[in-house]
């Protein structure tokens, strides 16, 4: 609503509310969140697919660049590798994240190998929920020449406390967004760039010499900031929901420790409550240990895709990766949806 008033009251003029007001505001809470004090070192766009696709393109000094990334990315990342692999744009080197134990260790060795000239790995795995925790090892290897060390961190953002830090923001990027546990909706990806890393994007919109219209007809001038890695108009609105929700959490005492503390509760609990459903003899893929861990509750089955669909056709909302089952949990949940999940799951 408050993006919809300042369109009509504003009109044109908005822009120099968003730039100048919300955009600064979402920039900093990005940085606070991931402990980087490097507000200008962060670009939004529509989705992390697209900063995916700038990244490579800016990182690229001749083609094919070759790339080491994991066999557990997310489908946008999954598929975007596979098509450069395919038309001779990349060479790919895949890790299996399997066996998960020595995942993050495995990784880090074929990055040290310094074979590669772009490095793309997940935070926390999308599929099964496990972690990569060797972040600033890993960053350490970035270098503006290459290689390029870039972290998604989507499931890590808000679900981890400080995920990427001071020392891993200088030498790698790291991309996420609102969709998930900023609960901010589509449309506010994230990019944090770090300085002297691709300082002439080959892709690149207007925004990108934002500062800097007085620039004489053909020059490709850019920013020095990360605004470097802008494209071009966009909806603002999702930076709006994205601020809105940050001052509702800090209003309300809810940080991201607070939130994964309860979080890991209601996991605790079902996982103490399944032991006469079909789901205990399900892989559980990611186990609470004690230390950071993804939003929800991985199990693997031959009959993932079946009882998602009977658990649908119960209006309870799952996710299915082949045979793993995803159960997520936020901070609209309690103990009693809990209770009540467990018996539902007793019926499969």
């Amino acid at each position: 609503m408050q993006a919809w008033n300042d369109a009509a009251r504003l009109a044109d003029r908005k822009w120099d509310k968003v730039m100048g007001e919300v955009w600064p505001e979402a920039q900093g809470e990005v940085t606070s969140e991931l402990g980087t004090g490097m507000p200008d070192a962060v670009v939004f766009a529509p989705n992390t697919h697209e900063l995916l696709v700038r990244l490579f393109a800016a990182a690229s000094g001749s083609w094919p660049i070759r790339v080491l990334t994991s066999d557990g990315e997310f489908h946008s990342a999954r598929r975007q590798f596979a098509r450069w692999e395919e038309a001779g744009a990349a060479q790919i080197d895949r890790v299996p994240v399997e066996p998960f134990d020595t995942f993050s260790d495995r990784f880090l060795k074929a990055a040290k190998s310094g074979d590669h000239g772009f490095i793309f790995v997940s935070q926390v795995l999308f599929n099964s929920g496990r972690m990569f925790d060797r972040v600033e090892e890993l960053a350490a290897l970035g270098k503006p020449d290459g290689p390029w060390v870039v972290i998604d961190g989507y499931h890590a953002f808000m679900a981890s406390d400080r995920p990427f830090g001071e020392r891993a923001a200088q030498t790698a990027f790291y991309v996420g967004g609102g969709y998930k546990y900023a609960m901010s909706g589509e449309g506010c990806a994230f990019l944090h760039a770090p300085p002297g890393f691709g300082e002439r994007p080959r892709i690149t919109g207007w925004y990108a010499e934002f500062e800097d219209l007085t620039l004489p007809p053909g020059a490709v001038g850019y920013a020095k900031d990360a605004m470097r890695f802008m494209g071009a108009t966009f909806d603002p609105s999702a930076l709006y929901r994205f601020t809105a929700v940050r001052r509702m959490l800090r209003e309300n005492g809810l940080t991201t420790d607070r939130i994964s503390a309860f979080v890991a509760a209601l996991q605790q609990q079902l996982l103490g409550s399944i032991g006469n459903s079909p789901l205990s003899g399900a892989e559980l893929l990611n186990p609470l240990d004690g230390g950071p861990h993804a939003r929800f509750l991985a199990f693997r089955s031959p009959n993932a895709q079946r009882w998602h669909e009977q658990l649908k056709a119960r209006n309870v909302i799952t996710d299915v990766r082949g045979e793993v089952l995803r159960i997520g949990f936020g901070i609209y949940q309690d103990e009693a949806d809990v209770d009540r999940l467990a018996g539902v799951l007793g019926a499969l």
